[in-house]
């Protein structure tokens, strides 16, 4: 059985709790023949007092709705539902830092025609880091993120994520730990599912929103950062641009906060423990587990 359930996992589906090993989808959903569904990665962790904390439940939930509404999918669920919901799966696994995956799907449908009803699912495993502990070798990526005019580029829709498998699947065979994609202009955009900040002479650096998704993580560091006093410009940059950066680092629920070591030949310059993402890392970690109650605590 995969490492993401067992025979006692319980998991959220349509209102109800259930065993994972028992639950049914439907093989002719449009979800399954055309990416046709929306999700939501979202954490929870052991924060120092003992409890259980889902990061950002609500920012989370609250995406997940609009990504829906932006592919027309029915959505009729409340935020503060799904919460409780998330919480009592968590309980019933006995789970505190762990990985949450809210997925809404569409029913059976083989035509394009907009549908009159929805299908809802939270799972939780234990999962580490998603990109790993360790600084990162990256790749540039011979694929681009989608034109923003093709898709609803700022939701988190299941079929984009091809593109992001495609990319990562690439730089591995290549070697690599992840890739950079860049966007239809030639800027650079993020990786597969992490988006990026460089450090060049005291200040950061990330792509402005258009071409990315608009990351709760991202959201998140920025407020970190105005919080510290570090400077942060948004906006269109080269590969050149970071190519020539102190250090670079990627951001994502998943992957939290992780260095880079090198982009395809070049190794950044910057010590990790002495630059801007490792003090953003140790940030981030205090906040998610309550050390600090919030960013304006920094």
């Amino acid at each position: 059985m995969a490492a993401y359930y067992n025979d006692t996992t319980i998991m959220y589906l349509d209102g109800q709790l259930v065993k994972s090993s028992e639950a049914r989808m439907d093989y002719y959903s449009q979800s399954l023949h055309y990416g046709y569904a929306v999700f939501e990665g979202i954490r929870s962790y052991r924060t120092i007092s003992g409890a259980t904390r889902i990061f950002k439940a609500e920012e989370h939930f609250e995406r997940l709705q609009r990504s829906a509404e932006a592919l027309n999918m029915p959505y009729p669920y409340r935020v503060q539902e799904l919460i409780e919901a998330t919480y009592a799966v968590l309980e019933k696994n006995n789970q505190q830092d762990a990985y949450i995956r809210p997925l809404v799907m569409a029913p059976a449908n083989m035509s394009f025609a907009p549908n009159t009803e929805s299908h809802i699912v939270i799972e939780t495993w234990e999962m580490q880091p998603f990109l790993g502990e360790k600084l990162l070798r990256v790749m540039t990526s011979s694929f681009q993120r989608p034109n923003p005019k093709a898709f609803k580029i700022e939701a988190k829709a299941s079929g984009h994520y091809v593109n992001s498998i495609l990319a990562s699947q690439e730089a591995k065979a290549k070697g690599f730990d992840e890739a950079l994609l860049m966007d239809i202009n030639g800027f650079i955009a993020e990786g597969p599912g992490a988006n990026v900040f460089f450090e060049k002479d005291g200040k950061l650096f990330t792509p402005a929103l258009g071409n990315i998704l608009p990351g709760i993580t991202r959201a998140t560091v920025l407020d970190i950062c105005s919080n510290m006093g570090i400077a942060v410009e948004e906006g269109q940059f080269t590969l050149e641009n970071l190519k020539q950066a102190d250090s670079v680092f990627f951001v994502g629920t998943a992957a939290e906060v992780i260095g880079w070591h090198s982009l395809d030949q070049t190794i950044f310059p910057r010590e990790w423990e002495k630059s801007l993402g490792r003090k953003i890392q140790v940030a981030y970690k205090d906040l998610v587990t309550e050390k600090i109650e919030s960013t304006a605590n920094i």
